[in-house]
């Protein structure tokens, strides 16, 4: 049984003010879950790996050229608090991506349209496609759309410097706690990879991954400070 139907897609193109293929636009909305379930058609996995490297050429460049004084140690932290997955899950909140999607029934009935990792890897499967459609200078400036209401927000890139005082500040503030670290690792010795979740007061909040252990969990709490930061902005908008 295939899931609800989603909104129309060209609404969204119309929106977001994008010139796309129709086929790819319905391909970048395209789950594996409703693919699997469809008779195994094409999913977006391809269009969010094309997507994953545009979104972050598109910011390096825009940083370094915007951010002169800053050193690479920095351009680098304020690019990962923009392409993070949990950024990413924000901006696609924000233009309403999840009611577009294309889910399996199991992906539909569990909530997908509000999962932070489906959100992202769709919203970089849109740029991939926006790419494929109208070009190099189109997706960038795409690109440059979604990060800025993330760009106005000051309080992030203070985050992105040191994620791990900034999320125990914020859990803190709003009567969370202190987070709580859960790392393993995985690989061979010469080449593990490290898998970070944090919690707070029992209930897990993001996950990160990284090539040390300190790595994983910076990552893992900068996504989680997104995840709080963002549901206090709505509130606060509410």
């Amino acid at each position: 049984m295939a899931s609800a139907e989603p909104e129309p897609a060209e609404a969204l193109a119309a929106q977001l003010r994008i010139q796309v293929d129709p086929e790819l636009l319905v391909l970048a909305l395209t789950h594996r879950s409703y693919a699997y379930e469809n008779g195994r058609l094409a999913h977006n996995e391809r269009l969010e790996f094309l997507g994953d490297s545009i979104l972050g050429q598109a910011v390096t460049v825009m940083l370094y050229r915007e951010n002169p004084d800053l050193d690479e140690g920095e351009l680098a932290k304020r690019r990962a608090s923009l392409v993070s997955s949990a950024a990413l899950s924000e901006i696609a909140v924000l233009i309403g991506l999840g009611s577009h999607l294309r889910l399996g029934r199991g992906e539909e009935l569990t909530g997908g349209r509000e999962k932070s990792s489906i959100l992202a890897d769709a919203l970089e499967a849109l740029i991939g496609a926006v790419y494929l459609s109208s070009g190099p200078d189109a997706a960038t400036a795409f690109v440059l759309r979604l990060v800025d209401p993330l760009l106005a927000d000051p309080d992030r890139f203070g985050a992105a410097m040191d994620p791990k005082t900034s999320l125990q500040e914020l859990s803190t503030r709003l009567g969370k706690g202190l987070p709580q670290y859960l790392v393993t690792d995985s690989g061979p010795d010469h080449s593990k990879r490290f898998h970070a979740v944090v919690s707070l007061v029992g209930e897990e909040i993001a996950t990160g991954d990284g090539t040390s252990k300190k790595q994983a969990e910076m990552a893992a709490a900068l996504s989680a400070w997104t995840v709080l930061h963002g549901t206090q902005r709505s509130k606060r908008k509410g």
